[in-house]
């Protein structure tokens, strides 16, 4: 891989990865897929009660946000639904071992369908070649998951729009910070790291 590729825009780091024909990418690009999803699935295992609040602390949303990062837009929305259609259909892997649709925090599992759409286009632009447009991408997209998981408690709870972010969001923003610290370190290792093998 050269260094004007490794620069290119549009390029995100699955798109690294060798495929000499259309139907390797394709394999490729399927199990890329299925991997973003499983590892977003183990990530939800890693859970801790918040007391007082329906929402764990898990790695999911961090497992979403790298796989977007990592796989680009579309890659990364079909990780995502995946892991939502799969985690619906019974598989116990959302947090903590749930499953099925609706509950308390399953806006947060939509949130990150496009939390993983939205990072994936803004890595495209680069937004995970330095550390601070890696923080903006990453807050941008921790963002999305909050717009979309915390009225969707208020509404599934009965909780008021403060209660549920008191309840749904304000404990998790020294984690989200760690989150965001975490990324801004791997991602632009990463492609360092790649342009050092290129």
């Amino acid at each position: 891989m050269s260094t004007a590729a490794l620069s290119r825009p549009g390029t995100v780091l699955a798109d690294l990865l060798p495929a000499a024909t259309a139907s390797r990418a394709r394999v490729r690009d399927a199990a890329l897929v299925l991997g973003g999803a499983a590892l977003t699935g183990i990530a939800a295992q890693i859970a801790v009660p918040v007391p007082g609040s329906p929402v764990p602390v898990t790695g999911q949303t961090f497992a979403a946000l790298l796989v977007g990062a990592s796989l680009g837009a579309g890659r990364g929305l079909l990780s995502m639904v995946l892991y939502a259609l799969a985690g619906m259909a019974g598989m116990p892997w959302f947090a903590g071992g749930a499953s099925g649709a609706g509950g308390a925090t399953f806006g947060y599992i939509v949130g990150m369908m496009l939390a993983a759409t939205a990072v994936g286009a803004l890595a495209r632009r680069g937004g995970d070649r330095g550390m601070l447009p890696t923080a903006v991408t990453m807050a941008a997209g921790t963002a999305l998951i909050y717009a979309v998981g915390v009225p969707c408690l208020a509404l599934s709870t009965g909780m008021s729009l403060g209660q549920a972010v008191a309840a749904g969001l304000v404990p998790f923003l020294i984690g989200d910070a760690l989150k965001a610290a975490l990324a801004m370190g791997a991602l632009p290792t990463a492609w360092k790291l790649a342009g050092r093998r290129g």
